[in-house]
């Protein structure tokens, strides 16, 4: 007996869901944790939308997607535009009719950081993508689940959303304590619909996000850090739970969390 009949043969039934023909819209999908979600569901038989600031990116998602088996819609999109979010979702559901996972991933930190450096444009830039933009989605996809009496939105926020860091600086620290807050109220208010939010809260993940840091980071410290491939298969996990689970929180850190060491680190 292989191994995947074996664990065919131990597993519960109804523990976790079949998503095939199910559809996703991942945002950030150009690069790092959102490409890495896009895939994993793909792969898992979901229909995914990917959006990002930039097409190249988006295509070369796109190209691994495909590779999947699932032909991508691609929807360019600046998460910070309400009004382009807005009709984005419209777009979606008119194709699909329906909406399943959001997992909203889109995220920027500035290099200017601390608050001897931090200026009002890169708090504003750090805030409207990070923490409005998770909104604006949040908002517009709110109304499709609730006609379908179910949906699962999978905020991408950060272990700065739970513990302030000095490393990420006051504008990340807010916008993701926001989004963590903001994810719960959803839980509060939404889940008598069906409803469900899970603030994801990942320690450092080797992702193009670190060319922004004040200190270079090293290849060395990256191969220690969370993948974007952990992240896409825990997102591919939150998505696969029955629809009467909700992980209201998931903090997940490297196992040589440099976090534990210092609050010095750049």
């Amino acid at each position: 007996m292989t191994g995947e009949n074996t664990q065919e043969k131990h597993r519960i039934p109804g523990v976790l869901r079949d998503l095939n023909g199910k559809v996703a819209w991942i945002t950030g999908a150009g690069t790092g944790i959102g490409r890495a979600a896009a895939v994993s569901l793909a792969g898992a038989g979901m229909e995914v939308v990917i959006s990002g600031r930039r097409r190249s990116s988006l295509e070369e998602t796109a190209t691994l997607v495909r590779a999947e088996g699932k032909e991508p819609v691609i929807e360019e999109l600046d998460v910070s535009d309400a009004a382009a979010v807005a009709k984005a979702v419209e777009r979606i559901e008119a194709r699909f009719g329906r909406l399943d996972v959001a997992v909203l991933s889109a995220g920027v930190n500035v290099k200017k950081r601390s608050w001897e450096e931090v200026d009002v444009e890169g708090w504003d830039s750090v805030v409207n993508i990070d923490l409005n933009g998770a909104f604006y989605c949040c908002r517009a996809v709110l109304p499709i689940m609730r006609k379908q009496k179910s949906g699962l939105i999978i905020n991408v926020a950060s272990w700065a959303g739970v513990h302030v860091s000095k490393m990420t600086g006051p504008a990340y620290n807010a916008a993701k304590h926001g989004m963590v807050a903001m994810s719960e109220s959803v839980n509060m208010e939404e889940s008598v619909h069906g409803i469900r939010a899970c603030a994801l809260c990942p320690g450092e993940v080797a992702t193009p996000i670190l060319d922004n840091r004040p200190v270079p980071v090293t290849d060395a410290q990256k191969a220690q850090m969370l993948q974007a491939a952990d992240l896409g298969e825990t997102v591919l996990f939150l998505a696969s739970l029955h629809e009467r689970v909700c992980v209201n929180q998931l903090v997940i850190s490297p196992t040589a969390n440099r976090l534990y060491v210092s609050q010095e680190i750049s």
